[in-house]
């Protein structure tokens, strides 16, 4: 692949389209969304309440089925999948972070970031965990149980987990959303090295224009529907595009 191609799709939609209750109560997250993530990217979903996002990545992560479209995660259609197929591929392709971290309480750090291999049967990389446990900076703490460590380790034990078990895509839903100000830029910090120095793709629902310029693009939706995109993006352009939002957060939250 020569520098001007553009890198192939590690995840895209095409005419997603989500829709919650009926009738009156009928609530539209989605509206016919098109568009690709670029394996070895980090892409931020921005939107006001209401917008979407959330809906969005839960579709794109198959956490929640499509009302109509199609969501392929590398050359793979989830619509086509069963229940046991869905399974094996947010377990064998698919990484998460979540804003409340998800780690099971009566397992030390090692454990919780060895988790997804444990179940999938998977042996462990003992070359890669070291390495992505010298980058979060967890060496000292594997033997400590999650009410043990900050939540700042949590999260950074919440992003090891993720990348473990080498995903084709980490989906990351306001990752630092409980954290302090300094815990959420070594979080960022983390996600950002993973794209640059492990080639990782990264897909974040955020709404702090801070955390979104650490990505390479940011999508923005309103309704449902894409209503932008910036590349390089900085916290002041960012915050400035959202401004834009301002009086359009009527819709009940749905994303």
């Amino acid at each position: 692949m020569n520098d001007l191609e553009a890198p192939p799709a590690a995840a895209r939609a095409v005419d997603l389209a989500k829709v919650y209750g009926t009738g009156d109560t009928q609530v539209v997250a989605l509206g016919g969304v098109t568009v690709e993530f670029a394996a070895g990217r980090y892409t931020a979903i921005m939107g006001p309440s209401g917008s979407g996002k959330s809906t969005l990545m839960h579709c794109m992560a198959a956490l929640d089925s499509a009302t109509a479209g199609q969501v392929y995660v590398g050359d793979t259609e989830l619509t086509q999948l069963g229940d046991k197929q869905l399974t094996r591929l947010r377990r064998d392709k698919i990484g998460f972070v979540f804003q409340a971290y998800n780690l099971v309480p009566t397992l030390n750090a090692r454990e919780n970031i060895t988790l997804p291999l444990d179940i999938a049967g998977r042996d462990l990389d003992q070359s890669w965990f070291d390495t992505v446990i010298s980058t979060v900076g967890l060496g000292d703490r594997l033997d400590h149980k999650p009410n043990e460590l900050s939540g700042g380790q949590q999260q950074r034990v919440a992003c090891a987990r993720a990348l473990v078990s080498k995903p084709e895509i980490i989906f990351a839903d306001e990752p630092t959303g409980n954290l302090d100000s300094r815990s959420g830029i070594e979080v960022l910090s983390f996600l950002r090295r993973s794209v640059r120095e492990f080639g990782q793709t990264i897909v974040m629902v955020t709404h702090d224009p801070a955390a979104a310029a650490y990505a390479d693009r940011v999508l923005f939706l309103s309704d449902g529907v894409i209503v932008d995109e910036m590349m390089e993006p900085t916290a002041e352009r960012v915050l400035e595009r959202m401004k834009g939002f301002d009086g359009l957060q009527q819709v009940p939250e749905a994303g």
